[in-house]
């Protein structure tokens, strides 16, 4: 593995008065993360663009390299819904979720679990960390269940979309005890036997939670939640996010990823960053600076 050094970011002069400022106010944050669990959704085009996803890459293994136990759980919808689409089948959706049914389950599963995850792992290694791809098939890691719509979608049938039933963290227990970095796919296996295709920002949540993460970040397109104004929000409890949803504020493909948020915060989890992932650096940027990018969604 690369020494720190070699994955900090310098400016063609060299260090500069700047830099230090900022490694000297990044390090009580760096104190405070030793030893912690730090959970990351990857969504979005810090996926898809090269240059976000080394940066991505360089963050997770820096985070690696002063104590904290990183673990990443990433997404694939647009992804997913090219692969469909060339091989002519439909993308349909529902209450922000994808339905997945049996033409289509075992693509995502190959999309998720082979071509995005692998890739993700290639970078970082190929940049000097350890990774290691996972499936939430693997190990018994994430059971699954059929999605049951709700209100207005009591009548979808979801078919192969599940939801997290229960989570055994035996296996990342494993690899955060070493010099690896857990990538997961959010695939589960139901008892029924049937694979289920999961929407990542449930899994993230439900793993941060079982994992009792100290900190929870949500890579969006977005620079977090934004008020009826379409401005900002950069701090919130959970009470103001009720709010939000109820209001239609907060509402399609943000509600699962805030709703994984209430969930995360309401079991223990300290704070949720929802943040721009198309922001170079946002990760290290988040957790290492005073101001920090983003919605900080609290208890209270």
């Amino acid at each position: 593995m690369k020494k720190i050094e070699d994955v900090i970011l310098r400016s063609e002069e060299g260090l500069t008065p700047s830099t230090a400022k900022i490694l000297v106010e990044a390090l009580p944050y760096i104190q405070q993360l030793s030893g912690r669990i730090v959970v990351i959704k990857l969504g979005g085009n810090a996926m898809i663009d090269e240059k976000l996803k080394q940066n991505f890459a360089r963050d997770v293994i820096l985070l690696k390299q002063v104590g904290a136990h990183p673990v990443i759980i990433h997404g694939g919808g647009p992804q997913i819904t090219s692969h469909l689409k060339k091989l002519g089948i439909e993308s349909k959706f529902a209450d922000g979720m994808r339905i997945t049914d049996e033409d289509s389950v075992h693509i995502i599963e190959m999309v998720l679990g082979g071509l995005i995850n692998k890739d993700i792992v290639k970078t970082i290694t190929a940049l000097g960390g350890k990774a290691v791809g996972l499936s939430g098939k693997d190990g018994g890691l994430i059971r699954a269940k059929k999605i049951i719509g709700t209100g207005e979608f009591k009548d979808v049938d979801f078919k192969n979309t599940g939801t997290v039933q229960s989570i055994d963290p035996e296996v990342v227990n494993l690899l955060d005890g070493s010099a690896f970095i857990p990538v997961i796919a959010p695939i589960g296996i139901g008892d029924d036997g049937e694979t289920y295709n999961i929407n990542a920002d449930i899994v993230a949540g439900k793993i941060a939670h079982i994992l009792q993460a100290s900190k929870y970040i949500i890579l969006t397109d977005t620079k977090g939640i934004l008020d009826s104004e379409e401005k900002l929000i950069q701090s919130i409890n959970t009470e103001g996010v009720k709010g939000l949803i109820k209001t239609g504020i907060i509402s399609k493909g943000m509600l699962p990823k805030v709703n994984s948020a209430l969930e995360a915060v309401s079991s223990g989890v300290e704070h949720v960053q929802i943040i721009d992932g198309t922001v170079d650096h946002s990760v290290l940027l988040e957790l290492f600076t005073d101001e920090g990018i983003g919605t900080m969604i609290r208890r209270k």
